[in-house]
């Protein structure tokens, strides 16, 4: 349980970081709770996007993986980038990302920042 608190944390910090850094990519709300739920429930939209989808998109980009040493990933984090915020969409939560190189430069942003908290907040393993 706490191994999925550390992700979530770690995902949302990462979102914040892109949402910062990038015009194109937003994140509306009122006043700063709502902000905060929002970035929260995208996070756990986030995570099972990445828990769902992804392992299925990279199994099936394989080939894709070899013949490009794995550059294709930075693709598919994209995807799932814009994935989630399709999702969100649809789910009411405002959040967007517009546009698929908006989306690639928010999907390495968010890798990086998600690997630097998340290695530095504990967890169960």
């Amino acid at each position: 349980m706490r191994n999925l608190l550390v992700k979530t944390v770690a995902n949302a910090a990462a979102l914040a970081v892109a949402v910062w850094l990038l015009d194109s990519i937003t994140l509306t709300g009122t006043n700063l709770a709502t902000r905060v739920l929002t970035l929260l429930a995208v996070a756990v939209l986030f995570g099972l996007v990445n828990l769902l989808v992804k392992p299925v998109v990279k199994l099936f980009s394989l080939p894709l993986f070899l013949l490009t040493l794995g550059l294709v990933a930075l693709v598919i984090n994209a995807l799932m980038l814009l994935l989630t915020s399709w999702l969100a969409g649809k789910l009411d939560l405002a959040f967007h990302v517009s546009g698929f190189w908006t989306a690639v430069l928010g999907g390495v942003i968010i890798a990086v920042v998600s690997w630097a908290v998340h290695a530095a907040l504990p967890d169960d393993d």
